[in-house]
């Protein structure tokens, strides 16, 4: 039985409900009817109830419980013929809000307690489906009178008093009392919402029933609810808040997308129209830092990215282009990071001890945010999918850390297997990171796998590679210095003509800021770059196809005649993507020949700068993708089997005749040794006396 305090109201709006649902939604109530319990929520556009009665609508928006009452209400009195059902109690989910109920999370304020809104962001937690009370049954301590009371709140609803003793002490029959499925979720502000060095807002939000396990960490969702207030832990006067929503769905439009106006429309066509385009886009980035063109141009490709394809047997080619800058310190690696970070539309700038492997990936937590139970957390690559994410000092990263990056470079998902919670999120998400030399600047007579802490397995997944010296040339030195001191002084002349009120024109800072401005401007770049990936899809001519297949045969042909792989698959894809990049910034649908040639001096350039064996002066893939050059495991198998051979002969094998030996097939002392020294890491030979070897 009910309390007495319990009883309901005349609703003043059930009868208006009624009305709306009989004129606009039978259909949708008796298919409702027909799939019940199985489909649990009728789904109403809050436009079709504008159309129908504005004042009611006004009235759900300002009063959305008493309004969700006279709802529910409303739907129960409606006769449906098919209705066989006792207990039938459907939600009734508003959705398509105005937009003036579509606050920003950051704009949330005291003024929307209470009220009916729309939020959109990314989902950064989710919690286990937890077990709710829904209607709790309440057991009078003293005489046994039970009292079933419906839980709206977060807090524990009991009778008043008890109708029989008036005893006012209950005890809960969990057995006895219903529950529903509860979810917590945490959503953030979409990355290009936030501006400079703003933290994202975040809002927690709890959803329920046929609600829960609708959407992952990295999702982009609009949900609609009502804001309410959470009180405080202790005796204070600031509460929390929290959106109980009633409605949810993961937003279409990718991150990339931006709003953009007829005017913008035709001054982006224009700009790709221009022959010197593609110099326009390298002076748009970092322009204050000299030099580094041919990078700069590949990481203007990397905005644009390639075509993301789906095969028909639903397999999935990414389109996402990834770039390595490895280089001496002091070479504006960072910088050129930074720039790109606030030229790309959407994009996470994250950087090396800072970031654990949780915060680039994702991982799964017990933490207070999940009632105790477990919790899953989307890291950076999940959140900035759709966009780019910049990873500074890479090498200075944990190896356990980076490995979580294996599968969303080149899958674009990360799977969690934790704690019972196995899932696969989306990580669509374009990579550029930066590291160091292992010994503080590069050798040049060394392969550049030896001097750097990265795996080749981990480097190998990278379409492009830069390699960044700093070389000792006495006219270079003198320009990188007059460009720095010439950006140092338009600062300088700025900030004193801005402090001293001057207003009126210098002819000298002009100049200088003309050098140092990009010739593209930040925000259309960003346009330009964010109407391209929506609206243009280029495919490949014969011409260009033919053209792509000759480089990359003739790149195994090298192969074939000096003995190594000078070129894999992954070359070969990765040429595909920048071509389809280098169309997409002249706004083609078609791939050209002039595409092909930009693509192929890219990788040319990348290759010969980091993958030519420093012994033969060739391109050798498997630097990457082994660690070793081909000419440094074939002497390591000639090393191994003169151990072997002599082992046949005498138990340990002096150093001294295996150097002899390894000399009759041109293979030097120090080679020799420093061969045996990495067959001994490897653990294929060892010592067991001073200067003697035998095989493991």
């Amino acid at each position: 039985m009910y309390g007495e305090d319990f009883k309901q109201q005349d609703n003043p709006f059930t009868d208006k409900f009624e009305s709306f649902f009989k004129n606009r939604y039978m259909k949708e109530i008796e298919k409702l009817v027909s799939d019940y319990p199985i489909k649990k929520s009728l789904m109403v556009d809050f436009k079709e109830l504008e159309h129908y009665d504005f004042e009611l609508a006004d009235e759900l928006l300002v009063n959305p419980d008493v309004c969700f009452e006279a709802a529910k209400k409303a739907l129960k009195n409606i006769d449906v013929p098919m209705l066989e059902i006792d207990d039938f109690n459907p939600y009734i989910r508003f959705f398509n809000l105005p937009a003036e109920q579509k606050p920003l999370l950051r704009n949330l304020s005291a003024k929307h307690i209470g009220k009916l809104v729309t939020v959109e962001g990314v989902v950064k937690q989710v919690t286990d489906v937890l077990p709710k009370l829904s209607f709790a049954t309440w057991e009078c301590a003293r005489c046994s009178s039970t009292y079933k009371v419906p839980q709206t709140k977060n807090q524990p609803k009991t009778p008043n008093v008890c109708a029989e003793c008036k005893n006012r002490t209950f005890n809960l029959l969990e057995e006895q009392s219903d529950f529903i499925d509860y979810q917590k979720i945490q959503i953030q502000e979409p990355l290009e919402m936030i501006k400079g060095s703003e933290l994202a807002t975040s809002l927690d939000i709890y959803v329920s029933d046929d609600m829960v396990n609708r959407i992952s960490p990295g999702d982009r969702t609009e949900l609609t609810g009502v804001l309410r207030l959470m009180p405080p832990k202790e005796k204070k006067v600031v509460y929390g808040r929290y959106l109980e929503c009633i409605h949810l769905e993961e937003t279409a439009k990718e991150f990339e997308e931006v709003d953009i106006s007829e005017e913008e429309e035709e001054e982006i066509k224009e700009l790709a129209g221009r022959e010197d385009i593609y110099d326009l886009l390298v002076q748009s980035i970092a322009p204050h830092i000299y030099g580094h063109e041919t990078m700069k141009e590949a990481i203007a490709l990397q905005l644009f990215g390639g075509v993301r394809k789906e095969l028909p047997n639903d397999q999935k080619i990414r389109g996402n282009i990834h770039i390595i800058v490895m280089g001496d310190p002091g070479l504006a690696k960072s910088a050129i990071l930074r720039a790109t970070d606030a030229i790309a539309p959407k994009s996470i700038y994250v950087a090396g001890k800072t970031t654990s492997g949780a915060g680039i990936s994702a991982t799964a937590v017990k933490d207070e945010f999940g009632e105790g139970g477990w919790t899953i957390k989307a890291g950076a690559l999940v959140l900035a999918s759709g966009g780019m994410a910049m990873i500074d000092e890479f090498d200075k990263m944990d190896a356990e850390d980076r490995s979580a990056m294996h599968e969303a470079l080149e899958q674009q998902t990360i799977s969690i297997a934790k704690a019972g919670i196995v899932t696969k999120f989306k990580a669509d998400t374009t990579v550029l990171a930066a590291a160091n030399p292992k010994y503080s600047r590069f050798d040049p007579h060394m392969p550049f796998v030896d001097q750097i802490n990265l795996p080749p397995t981990l480097i190998s997944r990278f379409d492009l590679f830069f390699m960044l010296r700093d070389v000792l040339d006495k006219k270079k030195d003198m320009e990188i210095s007059l460009h720095i001191l010439k950006s140092h002084r338009a600062g300088e002349m700025s900030l004193q003509r801005k402090k001293l009120g001057i207003t009126k024109k210098d002819k000298l800072l002009e100049e200088i800021e003309e050098l140092i401005t990009p010739k593209i401007q930040g925000d259309i770049l960003k346009k330009y770059i964010s109407y391209a990936r929506q609206n243009i899809f280029p495919v490949m001519s014969e011409e260009a196809m033919k053209e792509i297949s000759e480089f990359y045969i003739s790149l195994r042909d090298i192969g074939r005649k000096d003995g190594v792989v000078a070129a894999t698959h992954r070359q070969l894809e990765g040429l595909i993507r920048l071509s389809e990049a280098s169309a997409r910034v002249r706004l083609s649908n078609n791939v050209e020949r002039e595409d092909i040639e930009r693509s192929i001096r890219l990788v040319k350039t990348s290759l010969e700068e980091l993958v030519t064996d420093p012994e033969t002066g060739k391109i050798d893939i498997d630097i990457i993708t082994s660690g070793q050059t081909h000419t440094k495991m074939n002497n390591m198998k000639k090393i191994l089997e003169i151990v072997r051979e002599k082992a046949q002969e005498i138990d340990m094998v002096p150093i001294e005749e295996i150097i002899s030996e390894a000399k009759t097939i041109g293979i030097e002392a120090d080679k020799t040794r420093d061969l045996l020294a990495e067959l001994t890491k490897k653990g294929d030979v060892y010592t067991p006396k001073h200067r003697f070897y035998k095989l493991t």
